[in-house]
Parts: structure tokens; C-alpha cells; sequence
């Protein structure tokens, strides 16, 4: 394939045909595309965008680079859920298990941490022995005799996506829509699904913060989804501010059970329950959102979400025992509060900063082959607009050393100020809707 000509053409702003895309992708696969040439057409994209036949030819193509799951006719409904990622975002730990005792299948493909985020893999990974890199095959066999599976891309799944990415992340075209709706979209669309849930997040914190661009995002990618016969759905969600109270991989599993014993913060269970019907509705489990939240609510009342969560452990490697002793997740060995320097009401929880300082800590990855160490990050107390007099703890760091709970004193410095006057609690938790009819605010 001579590839110099689709460059230039993507790069003077016209579109590549279906059958180019898909040839170009193919091609790539086959290692008769370098490096290089790919990396050049993403930028060109990045600048120009995409069309609707190119953006579907590309998510098509990608998808079909590895393998896809298949199921018996007798599996429930199978849904899933993705988060464009944040700081405390620990909802798939949740939503899952809760799901999956509602009455829908579960096969669940996540990711790691990117950039400031933090990343369901890690999380999962913090419990000793759990195996996020099951095969397909695993994958179908446990979502049939369980209910649900949470894994990670694996060489099976999407391939020409995962080097696609890698180029991404070297080239910054990371943040370009289409690549991101093509990325998600050719893994998902890999699991057989028969609804997808999509949390867009929004805020300082959010790979993109402005809405405007969240939005375009969610209806390229809910188009996507419903042009493919995978009904989708996407809520924009608060990021300005950490989601539930943890950050860091241990510190959120710790969180997570709580939240399944009924016991979760209410910011983090409102995104968890709200996700989690639309699911249910969309898939055609139950007939209306009140009444799947009802039956999700009722999962987690009733201790079998948890039970859930404990099979799904159990069933992947992992210590159980977790789930009644937080202790066996290996403690960050140095705890430090963190206090209000002033009377006054928080003006800011800033979830970038804070997630950067769980990256630097080492909880989270600059390089890919960095070890992450699950035990440090912090417990953030506060949210915007709370009172606080001085010497109130505002958060408490998880640091491994002194050197640690410096970066994270100083990181807390800047995301956490107190000024002498409410100034509000920051974006609505939950701000649209987008379906395939179109985008309504949330009241």
C-alpha cells in the first residue's frame, strides 16, 4: 500500500474512503505500514477530523484486528460501562458485581492509569493474586457460570488499537475525539454487548475538562454505538473534584467494598446507580430506570452485590479475604493528616493535582514499565463549599516514605483552598444525558 498520498490527503483535509481505512489498518497489522507513516496520519486527523463513513470504517477495522467474544443464546443481556477516567473513579468495582445480580451479564474490559487518572486494572491489581489478563475464552466461561468478568485488553482483543495507542501517547494526539470514540468503541464493541453505558467526565480533572467537548465526544461515540447494534448511552459527570473520598489503587478497593456493604459516599454511589440503570433499561433487563435502581439498591442492601464481588475475586486469583480484612492490602506504612490552615469554606478540591501527586508517589505510572505501588495515595474529607475551622483534617496522605508525604503535602497544598466565603460546590454530579435522540439536561 502506498501510503504517502492518504497523508497527504488527510492532511490537506479531505476524507479517506471506507475501504482506504480499513485497507490502511490491515496493511498496519501486517507490519507493512511503519510506524512513522501511521503516526503522521494521526496528526492529520487530529487537525481535520474525521467524517462519519471514515470514523465507522476505522472503529470497524480495529475491532476486527483480533478476535470477539461469543455467547451462548441462554447469557443474559450483556452490558457494559466506560469512563473517559478520573481521580477516585472506583465505580466499575461497584457496578459490576451490582449489575450482574440484577439480572445482566457483565463482561467488563478496562484499562490502566493514563496520565493523572487512575485506572480499574491497578485498582484490581492492588489485591493480591487477581488476574486482570484472562483470554476470551476464560472470559465467556466465567461471564456464563457468574454472571460477570473484569479484565484488560490482551492480544486478542483489538490489537491494531493497542499499538494505534502507544503512537497516540508518544505523538500527543491522545486528546483527538475521533482516535478516542474509535479506541473505546473497537474494544467494546469486541464483548458482544447488547447496551453500553458510557460516564463522560467534565471538569478540571477530565481529559477534557470544557463540556462542550465532552458532549461531542459522547454523541460520536453513542452513534457509533447504535449504528453498530450496540444501544449506548452516555451521562457527563463531574470532574473538578475527586469521585468518593479515596485516591490511590488500595485506598479505592477499601472504598469500593465499603460502598458494596452500603456504606459508599453519596457522590460515588449516585454515579454507580445512575450508570448502572441505564444499563439495566437499555439492555431490556427491566423495564424503567426506578425500578433498576430500585433492584441495584436492592443487591447492595441485601449483601449480594458483595457476595458477587467476592465470587468475581474468588474466580480470577485473587485473596478474598481482602473483603473482611482491608489490612491484607498492604498499608502505606507512613499515615499523615493533612488540616485546614484557616477557618473559611473549601473553595477547591483540585483532582488533577491530586492525581498527579498519587502518580509521583508511585501509585500510578510516568513510564509504562514503572511498578506501581498500591498502598500510597490519599483520603480526601472535605468537598467544595464545606465549612472547616482551622486545624479540621482536610484529607489524610498514604505516602510509602518522608520524601512521599512531602509531595503530598505540597500537592494538597494547591488542590485543597479554604477562603473566607462560599463559593459554591462546584459542577452538577450529573449534567447530561445523550441518547441517540439527543442531549437533555439533567435537573
Amino acid at each position: 500500500m502506498i501510503v504517502v498520498p492518504l497523508i497527504e490527503r488527510k492532511r490537506d483535509g479531505a476524507a479517506l474512503s471506507p475501504e482506504e481505512w480499513r485497507g490502511l489498518i490491515v496493511a498496519y497489522a501486517a507490519g507493512d505500514v511503519p510506524d512513522y507513516q501511521m503516526a503522521a496520519l494521526l496528526m492529520a486527523t487530529l487537525l481535520n477530523g474525521l467524517d462519519d463513513e471514515e470514523l465507522g470504517a476505522l472503529t470497524d477495522a480495529m475491532r476486527d484486528s483480533g478476535a470477539s467474544l461469543a455467547f451462548a443464546p441462554s447469557v443474559p443481556p450483556r452490558v457494559d460501562k466506560h469512563s473517559t477516567g478520573g481521580v477516585g473513579d472506583k465505580v466499575s468495582l461497584i457496578l459490576a458485581p451490582a449489575v450482574a445480580c440484577a439480572g445482566a451479564a457483565v463482561p467488563m474490559i478496562s484499562g490502566r492509569g493514563l496520565g493523572h487518572t487512575g485506572g480499574t486494572l491497578d485498582k484490581l491489581q492492588a489485591i493480591p493474586g487477581f488476574r486482570v489478563g484472562l483470554t476470551l475464552d476464560e472470559t465467556r466461561r466465567q461471564v456464563e457460570r457468574i454472571g460477570a468478568a473484569l479484565i484488560g485488553q490482551t492480544d486478542e482483543i483489538a490489537p491494531v488499537d493497542r499499538r494505534i495507542y502507544a503512537l497516540r501517547d508518544a505523538t500527543a494526539t491522545v486528546d483527538a475525539i475521533p482516535l478516542m470514540a474509535a479506541s473505546i468503541m473497537s474494544k467494546k464493541l469486541v464483548e458482544g454487548l447488547n447496551a453500553l453505558a458510557l460516564d463522560i467526565k467534565t471538569g478540571s480533572g477530565a481529559f477534557l475538562p470544557e463540556l462542550e467537548d465532552g458532549l461531542d465526544l459522547a454523541e460520536t461515540m453513542v452513534r457509533l454505538g447504535e449504528q453498530r447494534g450496540c444501544p449506548t448511552v452516555a451521562l457527563l459527570t463531574a470532574m473538578d473534584r475527586p469521585l468518593g473520598h479515596a485516591c490511590g489503587n488500595a485506598l479505592e478497593v477499601v472504598e469500593a467494598v465499603a460502598a458494596l456493604r452500603g456504606e459508599g459516599p453519596v457522590d460515588l454511589m449516585e454515579v454507580t446507580l445512575n450508570l448502572g440503570a441505564e444499563m439495566l433499561v437499555l439492555a431490556g433487563v427491566l423495564p424503567d430506570l426506578a425500578e433498576a435502581r430500585g433492584a441495584l439498591e436492592a443487591a447492595i442492601s441485601s449483601g449480594r452485590a458483595l457476595r458477587k464481588f467476592r465470587e468475581i475475586v474468588a474466580a480470577q486469583g485473587g485473596d478474598v479475604a481482602v473483603i473482611d480484612d482491608p489490612d491484607r492490602l498492604a498499608p502505606a506504612p507512613v499515615i499523615e493528616p493533612y488540616v485546614a490552615p484557616c477557618d473559611g469554606y473549601v473553595e477547591t478540591v483540585e483532582p488533577r493535582a491530586i492525581g498527579q501527586a498519587v502518580v509521583a508517589m508511585g501509585g500510578g505510572r510516568s513510564r509504562m514499565e514503572d511498578v506501581v505501588d498500591p498502598a500510597v495515595g490519599f483520603v480526601i474529607h472535605v468537598n467544595p463549599g464545606d465549612r472547616v475551622q482551622i486545624g479540621q483534617p482536610l484529607a489524610t496522605i498514604h505516602p510509602r516514605d518522608d520524601c512521599g508525604a512531602v509531595i503530598g503535602r505540597t500537592a494538597l497544598d494547591r488542590a485543597i483552598t479554604v477562603g473566607p466565603e462560599h463559593v459554591g460546590v462546584g459542577l452538577p454530579l450529573i449534567s447530561h444525558r445523550v441518547t441517540v435522540e439527543g442531549v437533555e439536561t439533567v435537573v
